[in-house]
Formats: structure tokens, C-alpha cells, sequence
């Protein structure tokens, strides 16, 4: 058996499989089905200073290889995560991400001192809408995200900052940079893709936001190459995510450079796929002789 085992800014993981954030809820339902002690880490449903309600139905729509998505962080609270289901989490012996989220940069501040040493990272979800600069994400300008980044580090005295980067951008490896330039610990990606399905019989889009977050297997060779060119950008541990499905995807991100990865829509098709992508990884590895995950980061050369 390969060692699998991964150290990110002083967190140690079990394993470099994690669960993407808005796929996994907050581990219970999953925790019926297999356990998820077995995991790396969770990075939990997004959360907001305030409960919200989320986007009006229909809000997720099916396409080929991937799904897309308009939920709206539809959350009990950041108050209701920590009263309920921190605790929990943490009873599993993985590491907890707390996946945040924000209308303003106050609000970037004010949750990430309110989870200041009570997780293992904070991730910041930046491809929210900025309402105080015309609805703009704050992911999409390298500035927002520095200036987003450096409110949020001020807030983590205790904790580790993980962000989170759109690849909705002109150039993933300049976001990349800014997040660094903020302060940020570590970065995931990709975050979803914008996309839009229509109902052909109504004429209309089939979900009710009209676009939304396209996810799944189809979206893989678009991520690989954004952590590829993030990871060669930056000097932090980058997260790979995006379409991984078996264990031979995780290993395609590793070698573009990600220390860990996170999977997301392949727990809605196969509610076993993280422990079987995980046994899938170390398979690969007792294939090739590879004692250690650590030895495949980012080996990928370029032709």
C-alpha cells in the first residue's frame, strides 16, 4: 500500500481526497453510507453570516457528462454550522473546511473571525457577487481578489486560508498570483463554469436562475490545465478540482500539481465514489511502484 498521506500548510490529511464544498453537505447523509472517517477532509456547504434560503426551483438541470447548478448557497448559517454540525465533523478525524461565502467584504471578514481556529482552513468562495461594485464577482479581477484575500487573512489569526478561484477569468495563473499576493495559505480549483441548458419544448432556460454552475466529468480537461498553469504561477499548495470521477482523474491533477484534490459531482452519480476513488489512487500507485502520492506532484512535462 502507498503512503498516502499529504501535509497542506501544517493540516495533515489521511489522504489527499476531500470533499467538494455544496456536494457533501455537512457528512451525515453520506456517513449512513460508508465511513467517512475514511476521507481526507470535507469542505462543507457554503456558508453565510445569515441563513439563507437559496435560489427558486428548478435550480439544478442534468446534461451530457456534467450537471448544472443555480442553488443559490442555500445554508442554515454559519451560527447553526458551528452550534451543529462542527462538532460532528470533527468527531471524524478529517480535516474541516469551512467553505464561506459573502455579499460584501465585510461580510468575507466578519465569518472567517467568527471561524478564526475553530476549522482546519477556511475556503473563501469568491465567485460571489460583490454588491457593493455592481454585482461583479469578487473572483473575477485580480485586484477584488486580493483585496477580498487580504481582509479575509487579517481575520485568520489561528486558521489556514484556502481560496477558492473562479475559472470564469481572463488568466487563472495572474488570479492565482493575486490570491498569493493577498495573503492566501493555499488555492482551490476550479469552481464551476457558467452555463446554461434550455428546455426546447418551452423555449425557455430549464432552470429558474436562466444560468448556472456547470460541473461534472465533462469539465475535467479544463480544469486540469488551469491547476496546471496555477500551480506553476504560485509558490503555495495549490487544490485541484473539476470532473474527477476515478482514481487515474485524481492522479492527472496531482501530476499538474495539485497536492490534493477535491470531488464534487461524482458523489450525486455514485454515493461511494470518494472511498473508490481513493482506493482507485492507490491502486495506480502499487501499479507503478510509487511508494508515496508526494512523488507524482506535479511530474507532469510538457511535450
Amino acid at each position: 500500500m502507498a503512503d498516502l498521506k499529504v501535509e497542506i500548510c501544517g493540516v495533515k490529511l489521511k489522504n489527499p481526497v476531500i470533499a467538494a464544498s455544496g456536494t457533501f453537505g455537512f457528512g451525515r447523509e453520506y456517513n449512513e453510507i460508508y465511513d467517512i472517517s475514511s476521507l481526507g477532509g470535507i469542505s462543507t456547504k457554503g456558508l453565510t453570516l445569515e441563513p439563507r434560503q437559496g435560489n427558486p426551483v428548478p435550480r439544478i438541470a442534468e446534461g451530457r457528462s456534467i450537471i448544472l447548478n443555480a442553488v443559490g448557497l442555500q445554508n442554515p448559517g454559519v451560527e447553526s454550522f458551528i452550534e451543529k454540525d462542527l462538532g460532528f465533523l470533527k468527531s471524524k478525524g478529517v480535516a474541516v473546511i469551512a467553505n464561506v461565502a459573502g455579499r460584501t467584504l465585510e461580510d468575507y471578514g466578519n465569518i472567517c473571525a467568527r471561524l478564526n481556529g475553530l476549522v482546519d482552513f477556511v475556503e473563501l468562495n469568491i465567485s460571489c457577487p460583490n454588491v457593493k461594485a455592481g454585482g461583479m464577482a469578487f473572483g473575477i479581477r485580480p485586484e477584488s481578489i486580493k483585496e477580498v484575500t487580504l481582509i479575509s487573512k487579517r481575520a485568520l489569526s489561528l486558521t489556514p486560508l484556502m481560496v477558492k478561484l473562479s475559472p470564469n477569468v481572463e488568466s487563472i495563473a495572474a488570479n492565482a498570483q493575486a490570491a498569493q499576493n493577498g495573503g492566501a495559505d493555499c488555492i482551490s480549483l476550479i469552481n464551476t463554469l457558467t452555463g446554461m441548458v434550455i428546455d426546447i419544448e418551452r423555449r425557455k432556460p430549464l432552470i429558474a436562475n436562466n444560468t448556472g454552475g456547470v460541473s461534472g466529468a465533462g469539465i475535467k480537461p479544463i480544469a486540469v490545465r488551469m491547476v496546471y498553469e496555477a500551480a506553476h504561477a504560485v509558490k503555495i499548495p495549490v487544490i485541484g478540482m473539476g470532473g474527477i470521477m476515478t482514481g487515474e482523474d485524481a492522479v492527472e491533477f496531482i501530476m499538474a500539481g495539485a497536492s490534493a484534490v477535491q470531488v464534487g459531482t461524482a458523489n450525486f452519480a455514485n454515493a461511494n465514489a470518494m472511498p473508490q476513488i481513493i482506493q482507485g489512487l492507490n491502486a495506480w500507485l502499487d501499479r507503478h511502484n510509487i511508494a508515496d502520492v508526494k512523488q507524482i506532484t506535479g511530474c507532469v512535462k510538457l511535450n
